[in-house]
Order: structure tokens, then C-alpha cells, then sequence
């Protein structure tokens, strides 16, 4: 296995906050953030009920996307979200910049918008991968066949996808593919429980699909974010309930930067936290990726420096003998002798 050197993980993920001013605006990123040009994008309302918006530059900034709705693609009127080269603009649209209000927006890095044709599956997909951060970005047509694959262009298996398609109103599919346990499939805009996903198996190339129109609708323009965890920067995965008071620690061997909870096993919302929005570890604010609510104070779970830990037995995120699936990525690595952290690349 190949490694790299890496001790910054805010050069492949950043929260930025900022206040809406009602017309145009340019965001750059804070002073902590590693600099980059963002390729994915998720902004969200934290003070009204507006959606969520998510774009990437492999469809273009000025495409958006809802998390909570089964909306097809479309161009915000007055959106005119542009990616920089350390941050982001857009207009005066009141999903991305109602005025007076408190935003958040979440950002990735995959490979600067240069994307690849990539024929690994048994269709043909368009692929713009960053395999040091174990993100990709797949744009490809539907064939609506049980058992098509499409190539991700990572160097290592994904743990997670999430299929939407662009060209009609569907829900926003989730396949979740542990190693070695029971693949599933859940809805990023519902909040059902998750189901056993039993198609073809995710490689080191390619991903398998089911001929759902929700994800392989047959000529259906699809886009897809996968993602695996890479040592010190992200981390995927489950862990079970226990309804205790104290709560159950999730060991990442990272601080969290961001982190995304469902529980699998009942019907409970996505759950989103971050440590910019104020009041982290004690009054940490939360955000429902299947809703366009505004954010709630919530003082039930804290970022420590290796993991995270719930302070309470809420159904959502810790009930007894629930599966939870978690999706974190990392402020601070846990730093090695020589000040530097190697991640699987």
C-alpha cells in the first residue's frame, strides 16, 4: 500500500461560516482553512427554513442540487454560486445569501474540476477523483440494468455512495458497503430505516448499482459522491446504541470537523454537526440533512481529540441495540512522533 505525508487535513475539507447580505457576495475562506479551490459544496440556512443547496464542478457551480427534496437539477434564479480559488461567490438568491441571515457551508476538494472518462464498469462514467483524500465525483447515464457497474476512480473500495439522479424528480439514494458485513441502502432525503442492498459488490474500481430509476434509472443523468475513510483525515462507519445518559464514544483518531449520524435502524433523521457553528461540546448546533429546518441548539454530543462522544440516550443518535451510521471528517489529526501523520492513500 502506497502512503503519503499529509498533516493538514483542512486542505481537503473546510466549514466556513458567514452572514447573507441580500445581493452579492464573495466568501473567503478563514485563515485556518487549507486554501483551496472547493469542488463540492453544501450550503444551508441556518436561521430559516430555505434548502439545502449542494453543487460540484463536475456539473458545473451554478447547478444545484437539494438534499432534502427529490428535486431533479436545476439553476436557482439569482444563485450564480461560482467556486474560487480559496473560497466562493454567488447572488442574491435566498438560499445561498438571504440577508441578515446565518449560514453554513460545508466544502470538499476532489481534483479542481478536471475530470476523467473512466470505461472500468459496464457503463462508461466521468470521473473527477482525489484518491489522497478518498473522494470522488461520478457523473454517468443510467441503463437501468440490476448489476451495472460504474468506475470511481478511487484507489481503494468506497464504504459510502450516494446515486441522485440529475434529469428527473427521484428520491437521493445511500448505499452503505462495510468490509466484510451487510451492505444497505437508505434515502439521504427520508427517514427510513436502512434496507440490505444485495447487488453487485464495490471494488477497488468499480461500483455495483441496482436498476432502480433512483440510481440506474435506463438513460437517466446521474451524478454520485463516493467516499472511503483515509487514516487521520476521514472516517466511516457504524456503531450501536446504548441508551445510557453518558452516552457512547465513537473512537475516529481524529477531532471531528464535521460529522453526519443516521440511525439505520429506525426511521430518524441525518443528523449534521460541525465545530464552527458556536457552542461545540456542550451546546452543539445541529442540522437535518432531509429537512430545510433552521438549526436547534443541542448539547448532546462532543468532539474530543480521537473521536466523538454522545452525552445522552436520544433515539436519534443512541438508542440500545440501534445501528448508527457515521460519516466524520477531521480538524486535527492525531499527530505522530514527527509531527506528521501518514494516511493510506
Amino acid at each position: 500500500m502506497a502512503y503519503t505525508t499529509i498533516n493538514d487535513p483542512s486542505a481537503y475539507f473546510h466549514t466556513q461560516l458567514y452572514t447573507g447580505n441580500g445581493s452579492s457576495q464573495s466568501i473567503t475562506n478563514d485563515a485556518n482553512a487549507g486554501n483551496f479551490k472547493p469542488d463540492w459544496i453544501w450550503v444551508k440556512n441556518r436561521d430559516s427554513t430555505d434548502s439545502h443547496m449542494l453543487s460540484d464542478s463536475s456539473r458545473g457551480s451554478t447547478n444545484a442540487l437539494t438534499s432534502q427534496g427529490t428535486n431533479a437539477e436545476f439553476t436557482p434564479t439569482n444563485g450564480n454560486l461560482a467556486f474560487l480559488t480559496d473560497g466562493f461567490s454567488f447572488g442574491s438568491n435566498n438560499n445561498y445569501n438571504r440577508n441578515t441571515d446565518s449560514f453554513v457551508a460545508w466544502q470538499w476538494k476532489a481534483n479542481g474540476g478536471t475530470t476523467a472518462s473512466n470505461t472500468d464498469g459496464t457503463i462508461t462514467s466521468t470521473v473527477q477523483a482525489n484518491t489522497a483524500a478518498g473522494f470522488s465525483i461520478i457523473s454517468y447515464t443510467g441503463n437501468g440494468t440490476n448489476g451495472a457497474t460504474i468506475g470511481h476512480g478511487l484507489s481503494q473500495t468506497p464504504q459510502i455512495f450516494f446515486p441522485k439522479c440529475l434529469s428527473t424528480s427521484t428520491n437521493w439514494e445511500m448505499y452503505y458497503f462495510p468490509t466484510g458485513g451487510t451492505k444497505q441502502y437508505g434515502y439521504l432525503n427520508l427517514t427510513n430505516a436502512f434496507s440490505t442492498w444485495s447487488y453487485t459488490a464495490p471494488t477497488s474500481t468499480t461500483i455495483g448499482l441496482s436498476g432502480s430509476g433512483d440510481s440506474n434509472g435506463n438513460g437517466r443523468t446521474m451524478i454520485g459522491y463516493a467516499f472511503h475513510s483515509v487514516q487521520g483525515y476521514s472516517k466511516i462507519g457504524t456503531y450501536t446504541g446504548n441508551s445510557n445518559a453518558d452516552g457512547v464514544f465513537v473512537y475516529t483518531g481524529f477531532r471531528p470537523a464535521w460529522l453526519m449520524v443516521k440511525n439505520m435502524s429506525a426511521g430518524q433523521s441525518w443528523w449534521m454537526w460541525d465545530d464552527a457553528r458556536i457552542g461545540y461540546n456542550g451546546a452543539n448546533y445541529r442540522l437535518r440533512a432531509d429537512a430545510d429546518t433552521a438549526e436547534d441548539a443541542d448539547s448532546k454530543v462532543d468532539f474530543v481529540s480521537n473521536g466523538f462522544k454522545f452525552r445522552d440516550g436520544d433515539n436519534a443518535w443512541n438508542y440500545s441495540g440501534n445501528n448508527f451510521l457515521y460519516m466524520a471528517f477531521a480538524r486535527n489529526p492525531l499527530v505522530a512522533t514527527n509531527d506528521v501523520i501518514a494516511l493510506a492513500r
